[in-house]
């Protein structure tokens, strides 16, 4: 079975006009944790691994020359696609104007484009498994099969803001994990560019900006932090993906994954506001509180 083949059945099926990502939701109150950006390394690193989505990165990424640059750009993206309002829609149509010139012509003369419906598709997919992935090692309790499924209904919403083509939209969250899993086995190569990409978050390097004097403090600065990601993001990948890029893990690594995800979730939790969330979704979800006080208000105005 193919990856695109196990979504035939999911074409025909109605999907929810274009709006923004509403408060109250699971994707509203749980992406903007700082927790997020532990896990979204095995989601890039499995964006890094389709065959088309590495070619186009691999020639037009600066992952590799501005990786802290990058990574800022890149959350602040996500951000903005659950806490922008109306600008979540402008967001995505300005990424797909941008990713609509990124093409290229691999080694073996097969040419990939960025907006090819699958790959497309799969930059969501790779966060859908991210989103269940964090909660798995994070969270103070495990999603239920209703969790799951509850989740996965609200990201046909951020899928239709993209327009991401019917066809490549599972129905349910177990017809998902058939097509997560098959789509890793069968599709998924290792490729130099999720190589390089490994390289990179274990030894960050500086801002361009930053002066040469500083560089080797920052070397020392961010060491454990690019360890930590590294680690992380080889825990959370799927095996058969780490086995296709001969990683290893073993099961003294998973207790070690499982320990620091338990310290998370009781450390996390306890923070103010301001430092769980990352600025964008702080500041959204503030507004957010601003605005239904001053409904109650209105509402409770002598008439």
């Amino acid at each position: 079975m193919t990856a695109s083949g196990a979504l035939e059945s999911a074409g025909e099926r109605p999907l929810p006009s274009r709006r923004p990502i509403e408060p109250g939701t699971r994707m509203w109150d749980e992406t903007g944790l700082i927790t997020f950006s532990l896990t979204a390394g095995s989601a890039f690193l499995l964006q890094t691994m389709e065959p088309t989505i590495s070619a186009v990165v691999d020639e037009h990424s600066t992952f590799r020359t501005d990786p802290m640059g990058r990574a800022m750009r890149s959350l602040a993206s996500v951000m903005m696609w659950i806490y922008g309002g109306d600008e979540a829609l402008a967001e995505a149509d300005r990424l797909r104007r941008l990713h609509a010139t990124l093409r290229t012509t691999g080694t073996d003369g097969v040419r990939h484009t960025a907006l090819s419906s699958g790959p497309w598709a799969w930059v969501l997919h790779t966060g859908t498994f991210a989103f269940t992935e964090s909660a798995k090692y994070f969270a103070r309790r495990p999603l239920s099969a209703e969790d799951k499924e509850a989740y996965f209904q609200e990201t046909l919403q951020l899928m239709r803001n993209f327009s991401v083509a019917p066809k490549e939209i599972p129905a349910n969250y177990a017809e998902f994990e058939t097509f997560f899993a098959d789509t890793v086995a069968n599709h998924l190569i290792a490729t130099d560019t999720a190589s390089d990409y490994l390289r990179v978050i274990r030894s960050v390097a500086p801002p361009k900006q930053l002066p040469r004097a500083l560089r080797p403090a920052w070397k020392v600065a961010v060491a454990p932090i690019g360890r930590l990601q590294h680690f992380v993001t080889v825990g959370t990948t799927p095996d058969i993906a780490r086995q296709k890029l001969g990683l290893t893990w073993t099961s003294s690594d998973e207790r070690k994954l499982r320990r620091l995800g338990w310290m998370i979730a009781r450390i996390v939790p306890l923070l103010p506001e301001r430092l769980r969330y990352f600025p964008i979704a702080y500041e959204a979800r503030r507004l957010e509180r601003d605005r239904r006080r001053l409904r109650k208000v209105i509402d409770m105005r002598p008439i």
